[in-house]
């Protein structure tokens, strides 16, 4: 799962509990997501890629690109 890319389907951010959707398993899944750097915000449509996993579905993500 760690290091999985995805794409910000609801807004992640400080407070928020976002969601994406990441490529696993021949399809997409959903995900909920938190913000790896805890004041970072991602918005919509942001490629971002998965730095920590915990079970059974929440992730926390860093943008892919910059």
């Amino acid at each position: 799962m760690v290091g999985l890319q995805g794409r910000v389907t609801g807004t992640v951010g400080p407070g928020l509990v976002g969601e994406v959707m990441v490529a696993v398993r021949g399809g997409a899944e959903a995900f909920l997501a938190l913000p790896a750097d805890p004041g970072e915000r991602i918005t919509v449509g942001t490629q971002v890629v998965v730095v920590e996993y915990q079970p059974p579905r929440t992730v926390y993500v860093a943008p892919a690109y910059g």
